[in-house]
């Protein structure tokens, strides 16, 4: 059956945590995969309650270098370290990410016994068979990264029916290919044993301003995961700071013909009544959604 990809969302803030929402953290789980998309303050006690392995880390997203959104990595490191993590582990960010981890490396007289991959990318800069990674910058006054995780759409074989008539060999390369196959005499079609693991777009939109690259970018997604700091009272506010407000991310959502938005870096200004921003958000694009820590979300 299709793998699935599984979000958890470790921290859904703004800038100033609450007793409610911690700094900014997601986690993607995608079969061998778990990647970390931003690492606020107090992540690795967040993933600690979400009951997962912080040593199954194989990347970190960096979205930019506030420090809601990278206080957590030198504590994290730490304890990789002391975990006996030993895989190498590859961080990526916005230009500036080599020189920021230098100097973390620096002021906390981090001695690591395994080995950092640290990339500052632009564009496509991970892929394998099953799935790719890209970045696109951002607006926010300082260098700044959306992600995309691209699941690539691929025909697989069902390998439980397969089992029971017993075929084998170089045939079985007719069956991926979706074409129907003739077996000591007998004709096998290939939709009897084959399905489709669907492609899956998810996009990550963190602190940035209305821009043009946006839209593009995230075009088609799936999944739109987006920041909606500000409400659309404060539209002068979040020109102020380069953040967006809700309805301008709905806006995005329905003009880049995105399936579902998730609403996340809410402002702690909105604690007591979050229902407000996704109301706001829902009178633009119908299906969107705001996320709360330790939400999951599923796509098979």
């Amino acid at each position: 059956m299709p793998e699935k990809i599984k979000l958890i969302f470790l921290g859904t803030s703004d800038a100033i945590p609450s007793i409610k929402r911690n700094h900014t953290s997601i986690w993607l789980n995608y079969k061998n995969e778990n990647i970390l998309i931003d690492c606020g303050e107090g992540t690795q006690r967040q993933i600690r309650k979400a009951k997962l392995n912080p040593c199954k880390i194989t990347k970190i997203l960096i979205t930019h270098w506030h420090g809601d959104h990278v206080l957590g990595i030198p504590g994290l490191l730490q304890t990789l370290n002391f975990s006996g993590y030993n895989k190498i582990l590859s961080i990526y960010g916005p230009k500036g990410t080599k020189e920021f981890m230098k100097n973390i490396m620096k002021t906390f007289a981090f001695q690591g016994k395994f080995k950092l991959d640290i990339r500052e990318v632009n564009g496509k800069f991970f892929e394998n068979n099953d799935f790719y990674l890209e970045s696109e910058k951002m607006t926010h006054g300082i260098p700044c990264n959306a992600y995309s995780f691209m699941k690539k759409g691929v025909l697989k074989i069902d390998k439980k029916k397969l089992t029971k008539i017993k075929i084998q060999g170089p045939i079985l390369k007719k069956l991926k290919e979706g074409k129907d196959i003739i077996y000591k005499g007998k004709k096998y079609l290939a939709k009897d044993f084959t399905y489709s693991d669907e492609s899956h777009k998810i996009s990550f939109v963190f602190d940035t301003s209305l821009n043009n690259r946006i839209i593009p970018f995230v075009k088609n997604s799936d999944l739109l995961i987006c920041e909606s700091t500000f409400g659309p009272e404060l539209k002068e506010k979040a020109e102020g700071y380069k953040h967006l407000t809700v309805k301008q991310t709905a806006e995005i959502a329905k003009m880049s013909h995105s399936k579902k938005l998730i609403i996340t870096h809410l402002s702690q200004r909105y604690n007591k009544h979050p229902q407000k921003i996704l109301e706001a958000a829902k009178k633009t694009f119908k299906n969107s959604f705001l996320v709360n820590d330790f939400d999951v979300i599923t796509i098979k």
